[in-house]
C-alpha cells in the first residue's frame, strides 16, 4: 500500500516542481482546452494601459477643437445616430482619419518589431531597408510620369515592391542575412531618395507641395476605402505573426543553440521579414512612409515589459498609440496647422534615436 501510495503520489510534487520552476511573474492564459499561451503580469499591464490610453487618444481625436464632437453627443455618434456636423466629423472628416492610424500605427508597430527580433538590433526597422524610400520613390514617378493614370498611393506601394525585390536579389542569400539585407537598403534608400528629390524640383509647385506631403506621411483626407484597405492587410498579417512568435522568441537565443531546439532561424527569417515587408507596404500605401514609429514602438515595447522575446502584442499597440497621439498632435497643434503627421513622428523618432545613440556611447567597452 505504501508503495502505491508512493506512485501516486509524482502527479501532485510534479505539479509542484512546474509551479516551483515557473519564472515569478509569469501565468498561462487559457483559451479552450487547447490552446494554452504564457504571458507575464507586466505584459498584460502594460497593454492594458496602452490600450486605454489609445481609447482616451481616440475619444480626444473626435471630441476635441472647433469641429470636436461633444463628449455628450459621442456615444450616441457611435452608435450610428449621428446627424448633421457631428456626422460630418465622424464619417468624413475625423472618423476615417482615426480608424486609418489606428491601424497604420500597429501596422508598422508590429512590422517593426518583427524586423528587430530577427536583425537583433534596435535600430534595425524597415526604414533602413530602404521601404519608405522606395515608396516615395514610386509616389514621386507616379505624380511625374502618370499623373492621370496610376495613383499615388498605388505608385508607392509598387515602389515600396520594387525596392524591396531589389535588396532580395542585391544581397545573394534572399532575407536570411541582417547585415547584407541592411547594407543592401541603404543603397537603395539612397537611389530612392535621390529620384524622389528630382521629380519634387522637377513637377509643378502646387503638386510638389501635395507630393511632399504624401512623402513625409500625411493622414489628411483619408476615406473609409483607406481604413478597409490597410485593415484587411493588418487582420490578414495578425495571424502568422503569432505563428512566428515561439519561433522568433527561440531564435534571439541565437542561431545555433535555435538550431538545436529544432527551430529554422533562416527559414523564420525569411518569412518574418517578408511579413515586415507585407504589413509596412500596407502601410505605406494608405499613409504615405511614416517614419520611426517601426523603429520606436518596439524599443519602448522592450522597455515597458521589461522582458525578453519579440513583443508584438505590445509593439502593435504603442504602434497605434503613437501613431494616434502624433496625429492628435498635427491637429491640434496651432502653432504648426496642417503638417503632415510624419514630420511630428519624425522629429520624435529623431530624438529617440539620439537617446539610444548616447546610450550606447555611454556603455563602457567589454
Amino acid at each position: 500500500m505504501k508503495t502505491a501510495d508512493r506512485t501516486d503520489a509524482p502527479d501532485s510534487t510534479e505539479v509542484t516542481k512546474q509551479r516551483a520552476a515557473r519564472p515569478a511573474g509569469r501565468g498561462v492564459l487559457r483559451i479552450g482546452p487547447w490552446v494554452a499561451v504564457p504571458v507575464r503580469r507586466t505584459t498584460v499591464i502594460a497593454a492594458a494601459v496602452s490600450l486605454l490610453l489609445l481609447c482616451a487618444a481616440a475619444v480626444a481625436t473626435l471630441s476635441m477643437g472647433r469641429l470636436g464632437i461633444d463628449l455628450s453627443d459621442l456615444p450616441s455618434a457611435l452608435a450610428g445616430e449621428a446627424t448633421g456636423k457631428n456626422a460630418f466629423v465622424l464619417n468624413r472628416l475625423r472618423g476615417p482619419r482615426l480608424v486609418v492610424a489606428i491601424a497604420t500605427g500597429a501596422a508598422f508597430g508590429l512590422s517593426g518589431a518583427l524586423f528587430q527580433s530577427v536583425t537583433r538590433n534596435p535600430l534595425g526597422s524597415p526604414d533602413v531597408i530602404g521601404l519608405g524610400a522606395g515608396a516615395g520613390a514610386g509616389a514621386a514617378a507616379a505624380a511625374l510620369f502618370l499623373p492621370d493614370v496610376m495613383p499615388v498611393a498605388v505608385g508607392a506601394l509598387l515602389g515600396a515592391i520594387l525596392a524591396m525585390t531589389v535588396v532580395f536579389l542585391a544581397t545573394g542569400t534572399g532575407f536570411r542575412s541582417p547585415g547584407r539585407l541592411v547594407v543592401a537598403g541603404i543603397g537603395v534608400a539612397a537611389m530612392a531618395t535621390a529620384l524622389t528629390q528630382y521629380v519634387v524640383y522637377a513637377v509643378e509647385r502646387d503638386k510638389a507641395s501635395a507630393l511632399t506631403a504624401y512623402i513625409n506621411g500625411s493622414l489628411s483626407a483619408r476615406s473609409w476605402d483607406d481604413a478597409a484597405t490597410i485593415w484587411t492587410v493588418l487582420l490578414v498579417s495578425l495571424p502568422f505573426a503569432a505563428l512566428l512568435a515561439r519561433p522568433l522568441s527561440i531564435g534571439e537565443m541565437g542561431d545555433d543553440l535555435s538550431t538545436g531546439l529544432g527551430a529554422r532561424p533562416g527559414r523564420t527569417a525569411t518569412w518574418a521579414v517578408a511579413l515586415s515587408i507585407v504589413l509596412s507596404a500596407g502601410a505605406v500605401s494608405v499613409a504615405g512612409p511614416i517614419a520611426f514609429i517601426s523603429l520606436t514602438a518596439p524599443q519602448i515595447a522592450k522597455r515597458v515589459t521589461r522582458g525578453g522575446g519579440p513583443h508584438l502584442v505590445m509593439s502593435t499597440l504603442l504602434g497605434a498609440l503613437l501613431l494616434v497621439l502624433a496625429d492628435l498632435t498635427a491637429q491640434q497643434l496651432p502653432l504648426f496647422d496642417n503638417l503632415p503627421v510624419g514630420l511630428y513622428t519624425m522629429a520624435v523618432g529623431g530624438a529617440y534615436l539620439g537617446y539610444l545613440l548616447l546610450r550606447e556611447w555611454r556603455r563602457p567597452a567589454a
